[in-house]
């Protein structure tokens, strides 16, 4: 299977590409733990149907030292009992944040109280547009049917 537009290959398409990865990687400077970033990623990217973030984000989180038995219940988080608070807390903000046209307020004040009260400003920010981009990345990758499974770590570094 072949993208239906090779995002490398134009140059337009690169150009734009180039400008959301340099935002994406602002956040590896953030407080936010890269666990959270990671589980954030993987659960926007299940609930888009994102195949190629999802082999993406699964074989990062992997490498940085993440278990499978957490990757594994990351879609049905809520009744797992492997992750934080602090976790359950900006998955469930991912989710509202990921499913916005599902609810006509968008994400509610219990969700963001409750994400509040476990990450500072700083580490809300960066929580915030970590769930923005990964949205970005999914609608592009499932526009043009990106092909998944051949992700390798660090590929885009």
């Amino acid at each position: 299977m072949d993208a239906r537009l090779d995002l490398f290959g134009n140059p337009y398409a690169a150009k734009i590409l180039k400008h959301v990865v340099a935002a994406s990687k602002v956040l590896a400077d953030s407080t936010l733990p890269p666990a959270t970033q990671e589980l954030v990623k993987l659960r926007a990217s299940q609930i888009n149907g994102c195949g190629f973030c999802t082999d993406m984000h699964t074989k990062d989180a992997m490498e940085a030292g993440e278990t499978t038995v957490r990757l594994n219940l990351v879609a049905a988080w809520r009744e797992a009992t492997v992750f934080t608070d602090a976790e359950r807390a900006a998955l469930e903000l991912a989710e509202q944040g990921t499913r916005i046209a599902d609810a006509a307020g968008g994400v509610t004040d219990e969700a963001w109280a409750n994400a509040a009260k476990h990450y500072d400003e700083d580490q809300l920010a960066a929580l915030v547009f970590a769930i923005a981009i990964i949205n970005t990345f999914n609608r592009v990758n499932v526009m043009v049917q990106q092909p998944a499974g051949d992700y390798r770590p660090g590929q885009f570094a």
